[in-house]
């Protein structure tokens, strides 16, 4: 059986380099109707909190540290006592926001997060951030992207800490290589697929 994906919506303030702008995010639920993980808690908790319902929430992961896609993580650990999941690349990133605080675990490439009978698997796509990290889960044909790849193309760079070279690099190597039914959940907006975003790649370059 498929894993159970929701996604909840919330809306606040991405701030870097001394810029603020205000953006929705997309959160996503994966696990079954028992247990679930959350993939980046952006801006609110609480819808998130609602969307999780009744079931455990064995683990909040980080797709990368900036702001928007952490900064719901400390609250919602705070309700649940569910750890915090981020690739340490992006430590001086999750500083910002939690100066006192430190995340729980790490992320690493091919290392998995397992909730349910399902497993995602971590791949390491940096560029968009130093630490940024995508999970695919492979029996279903799904990826969940963060900021690394979007309906329309690679993820924001020429901020802080940020490469295009690397980011298409990341794309092309290790996302590139899944099949192109694979559906791309993305941190904003909507879903897309490898082999869309592949055509879009080269009619960009």
């Amino acid at each position: 059986m498929a894993a159970r994906i929701d996604r909840v919506i919330t809306s606040g303030i991405f701030s870097l380099d001394g810029g603020d702008f205000e953006v929705d995010n997309n959160v996503w639920l994966v696990g079954d109707d028992d247990e679930v993980i959350v993939i980046d808690a952006a801006h609110d908790h609480v819808p998130i909190l609602q969307g999780i319902g009744d079931r455990k929430l064995k683990a909040i992961v980080c797709t990368h540290g900036h702001n928007d896609h952490i900064n719901a993580a400390g609250a919602l650990s705070d309700e649940t006592g569910a750890p915090i999941l981020l690739h340490p690349d992006d430590q001086m990133l999750w500083d910002v926001e939690y100066p006192h605080r430190r995340f729980d675990d790490v992320l690493r490439d091919g290392l998995s997060v397992e909730v349910g009978n399902h497993r995602l698997d971590v791949i390491h796509t940096p560029g968009h951030s130093p630490g940024g990290c995508c999970l695919h889960v492979a029996g279903d044909g799904v990826l969940f992207s963060g900021d690394t790849l979007f309906n329309g193309g690679p993820g924001a760079t020429g901020r802080s800490f940020s490469s295009y070279d690397l980011i298409v690099e990341s794309i092309t190597k290790r996302l590139f290589t899944l099949p192109e039914a694979t559906v791309v959940n993305t941190g904003h907006g909507d879903s897309t697929s490898i082999g869309v975003e592949a055509l879009n790649l080269v009619a960009d370059s």
